[in-house]
């Protein structure tokens, strides 16, 4: 339950609440709203996300300013995705975001405005022709990268925790394997979770689909 709560699967949990017969509560209720942002923000519609952080929690983005230039540069990122080379619309429109939302923000942090003078570079390579260290940004895992902030955050704002305690258990078993083996103990090469049975439901069925993509442990 505190997995599915923690990293946003509102059919999930509410569906094992009801067959485990365990207490249905407030914030099972309140996953679908960071559910809907984490897609925003998945999708390239930060815009949308940044509105509904707002109605969701005003002061939340006014008090983390990390965050909130990582949503607005995520922003001008998906501006520069769009740009033509045959037409200047999504160029000139993504430096006057650039002007007047993150170059006003960037003196306040020198990592700020490192960020700011990177993400600008795009502007001059085709998307071909990008180094290594420029294509990183209009790669998903950007997305996932500040759909996962986003979502530690609003955690953090709701006084729930911002880690499951499941990741926790599987980050010190993989811990715990890898000194194992460094000390030289004999281990086998994979270690199971020994989650192998729960993967069945009652009898000899599948546990069904959430409906809402693959658990991610990360």
């Amino acid at each position: 339950m505190d997995y599915l709560i923690t990293e946003g699967y509102p059919s999930a949990a509410e569906r094992f609440a009801a067959e485990a017969n365990v207490r249905y509560t407030s914030a099972i209720e309140s996953v679908q709203e960071r559910v809907d942002i984490r897609e925003a923000i998945y999708t390239g519609d930060i815009q949308t996300a940044v509105e509904k952080i707002n109605e969701l929690h005003p002061s939340l983005l006014e008090k983390d300013a990390a965050l909130h230039f990582a949503l607005l540069r995520l922003q001008l990122v998906e501006l520069i995705r769009k740009t033509n080379p045959d037409s200047d619309e999504h160029v000139l429109e993504a430096i006057d975001f650039a002007t007047t939302q993150l170059a006003p923000r960037a003196p306040a942090n020198p990592q700020f405005m490192d960020d700011l003078e990177i993400t600008m570079t795009l502007l001059v390579f085709k998307s071909k022709e990008l180094p290594p260290e420029l294509s990183e940004l209009l790669d998903p895992k950007l997305r996932e990268e500040v759909g996962q902030r986003v979502n530690e955050a609003l955690l953090k704002e709701q006084g729930e925790r911002t880690k499951s305690k499941l990741l926790d258990l599987v980050r010190l078993r993989a811990w715990s394997a890898q000194k194992a083996r460094e000390a030289k103990k004999d281990l086998p090469e994979n270690l199971g979770l020994g989650l192998e049975h729960a993967q069945q439901g009652p009898g000899n069925g599948a546990v069904p689909s959430n409906g809402e993509g693959e658990a991610m442990v990360a």
